[in-house]
């Protein structure tokens, strides 16, 4: 495990270089305050985008919960109205989460037994599963480093949520965890894109 960990590491900083362009193209197109609550699902059909797959702790809910935030649920279920297949890819697909999700959403479709993102295996099975190609598929995500890399890297489309959901009271650890994560891959895409415009 902890070699799988040392390698998903190794593996994120070589492609987050490689993609940084991209990435620090995404960061600064996207507003700092931006929930999945505020994305246009009419918009993301119009730009042609048929398939949508979604993040689980910090898209739909705050940091291991089992199911969406009621904040949510009304724009978790207008989702397929709007596109052909919804898709949950999360890093952390335990099961009373799937179960919870095949019982209430059976309209969306979980990816199981994939590498973590950024690995871009989860998006490939999408890409097989639906059939469709990648610039007909967008992720939401609000990790760069992870999902929104894993993007870069299938050449998906992306929705990069930086309002993520949280729960600080309910469990501050691992909020505080995440939230620092997230900070630091903001840091370091802040950092390519000052040296980008300022060399």
């Amino acid at each position: 495990m902890i070699f799988k960990f040392s390698q998903r590491i190794i593996y994120t900083l070589q492609m987050s270089y490689r993609y940084r362009q991209e990435l620090a193209n995404i960061y600064l197109k996207t507003p700092t305050h931006f929930s999945t609550a505020q994305i246009s699902l009419q918009k993301l059909k119009n730009m042609g985008i048929k398939v949508l797959v979604l993040d689980f702790d910090g898209v739909l809910a705050a940091h291991g919960e089992i199911q969406p935030t009621t904040k949510i649920l009304v724009w978790l279920q207008t989702c397929s109205t709007y596109f052909e297949q919804v898709f949950l890819l999360s890093n952390k697909p335990f099961h009373h989460r799937l179960n919870h999700f095949q019982s209430k959403y059976p309209q969306v479709y979980c990816i199981t037994n994939v590498a973590k993102k950024p690995y871009p295996e989860g998006l490939n099975k999408v890409k097989q599963l639906s059939g469709k190609l990648a610039h007909e598929i967008a992720l939401v995500d609000d990790r760069l480093l992870t999902g929104v890399l894993a993007a870069c890297i299938a050449q998906t489309q992306v929705v990069y949520v930086t309002s993520p959901y949280t729960n600080l009271t309910k469990r501050p650890i691992a909020e505080a965890f995440f939230t620092t994560l997230r900070f630091m891959e903001r840091r370091y895409v802040q950092l390519y894109t000052y040296f980008r415009l300022n060399k």
